[in-house]
């Protein structure tokens, strides 16, 4: 009877250590799947991030050109006439004005 005890402490002993180590083992393999994913991930949202800026910077993305609005032209001052020595006489309202063609 001995020996039976001796074999199921022997057994569950090989149970115990199959277990811790299929346990560690899952851990390892799911921080590996984890780093994986990460790793993964990143590069995925760096390429959509290259992708997105070369579509709107170099691709059909590009905003149009805006036309160049036309320069807006101020009306040119006037310049007035320098005052001459010479004067020119005012129309008097002494003489007549003159008369429109007659039109048929």
């Amino acid at each position: 009877m001995a020996q039976a005890k001796d074999r199921q402490a022997r057994e569950r002993a090989r149970l115990y250590q199959a277990r811790t180590e299929f346990h560690r083992s899952q851990g390892d393999r799911r921080r590996r799947d984890n780093l994986i994913g990460v790793v993964v991930g990143g590069l995925l949202i760096l390429a959509a991030v290259g992708v997105q800026t070369v579509y709107f910077t170099a691709g059909p993305g590009v905003p149009a050109p805006t036309e160049t609005p036309a320069p807006v032209e101020s009306p040119a001052p006037t310049q007035t006439p320098a005052p001459s020595d010479e004067t020119t006489p005012a129309p008097s309202e002494d003489a007549p004005a003159p008369t429109p063609a007659p039109t048929e």
